[in-house]
């Protein structure tokens, strides 16, 4: 009989992942079901741009994984019981439950509203591809002169910031960081964010707390409105919340507990890679959530399962950072050398070589998960570009 895997989520890591278990398992042995309810792969990367306004480059995904022997289903995840070992969802074609052998739990998170008044009235997300366009939508009907806020001074909010500032010089863009602007990094590497921010345009509002969001302003913890016909919020990303509603051991904000092969401490049968997972790297400081740290975790757990279904050798290769990857508009951009626990160093490239850099990186991510069918023998790969031809999709055999 066939080991049934079931991959949850469709982003770069459950996608990553599909891809990877279908190239390194043979169809006799395992059937790899991949559940999204999107049916194209959305680069999270870059909702950014989307939001101002570029186009991205579709990639449906029954065209990535024709020819892998991985069934796609397209459907929204209800509920998972890992009692009964068995996923709920819901599609075009109604209520269904998939069963499983093993599990990639990979639904990831979503933007945060930390329960600030009148974020979910007021304020718009790029979390996810449907925020991205609304807030694509919003911004085109602005006129000259608005203001635009972006509440969060992380990687996210300074990539917006600059990214709206730069496609719309008209408009009156500004930052609200909680802390100092780029405290995070090396000396050099706020030195050229201030510079990149001051070219632009933008106002910074450093060590503010938003308490509350209107229609037209965001309020402070001092006091202050900032008046703003558009609030983009940005202070992080909450977890899928399935997970919580399991017997799994999750912690406090509902990721799933993982040892270093990113099996779930509480249920060897399932696995949870990216964002959902609240697993440990170097310095024993938990992973931050990233696609830095997802396209890892994933390499990692698939050759763990691999590894435990074929008898084989457990991967031991430590998870590490390099660099930070920041995208300041097209023009320019900033790539932060870190410690392996994710600490800056000295060093940082920046200007317009580091936005080259960093696009570099997107696409390489992007590629990676576009080519599950990299690795696999020339005749399942001929298989495949003529079906991605055709538009068609291959389950995996029965």
């Amino acid at each position: 009989m066939q080991h049934r895997i079931v991959v949850l989520g469709a982003g770069y890591t459950g996608a990553f992942a599909a891809g990877r278990l279908a190239r390194r398992l043979r169809r006799e042995d395992a059937a790899i079901t991949l559940v999204t309810a999107e049916p194209d792969f959305v680069e999270r990367v870059r909702m950014h741009q989307l939001a101002t306004g570029q186009d991205l480059k579709p990639r449906p995904l029954s065209e990535m994984f024709a020819g892998t022997g991985v069934e796609l289903r397209l459907a929204k995840v209800t509920g998972v019981d890992v009692d009964r070992k068995t996923v709920a969802v819901t599609g075009a074609d109604g209520d269904g439950e998939l069963a499983y052998d093993t599990l990639v739990y990979a639904l990831g998170s979503g933007w945060n509203p930390r329960g600030v008044p009148g974020t979910a009235e007021h304020a718009h997300e790029i979390a996810s591809r449907s925020g991205a366009l609304r807030l694509r939508e919003r911004l085109a009907r602005l006129d000259a002169g608005q203001a635009v806020v972006v509440v969060g001074g992380g990687l996210t909010g300074v990539e917006a910031a600059t990214e709206i500032a730069e496609a719309r010089p008209d408009l009156d863009v500004a930052l609200v960081a909680h802390g100092g602007l780029g405290d995070w990094l090396s000396p050099k590497g706020r030195a050229h964010l201030r510079k990149t921010f001051g070219k632009l345009g933008i106002t910074v509002h450093e060590h503010t707390a938003v308490t509350g969001v209107e229609a037209d302003h965001v309020t402070t913890a001092g006091g202050e409105a900032i008046p703003a016909a558009v609030t983009v919020w940005t202070t992080g990303f909450a977890v899928h919340p399935i997970a919580k509603a399991t017997a799994l051991e999750v912690t406090g904000t509902g990721q799933i507990v993982v040892d270093e092969t990113m099996r779930s401490v509480s249920h060897p049968d399932v696995y949870a890679i990216g964002d959902a997972a609240m697993a440990m790297g170097p310095g024993d400081k938990p992973l931050r959530m990233s696609c830095a740290s997802g396209i890892p975790t994933a390499w990692q757990a698939v050759d763990a399962i691999v590894a435990r279904l074929t008898a084989g050798k457990l991967p031991n290769v430590p998870i590490r950072y390099f660099n930070q990857c920041i995208s300041l508009g097209r023009k320019e951009g900033l790539i932060q050398y870190v410690t392996a626990d994710d600490r800056a160093l000295p060093g940082a490239l920046t200007g317009r070589l580091a936005a080259v850099y960093k696009e570099l990186i997107c696409k390489g991510a992007a590629w990676g998960v576009a080519n599950p069918t990299f690795g696999l023998p020339a005749r399942r790969r001929r298989v495949a570009r003529a079906q991605a031809a055709t538009g068609s999709a291959v389950k995996a055999s029965a």
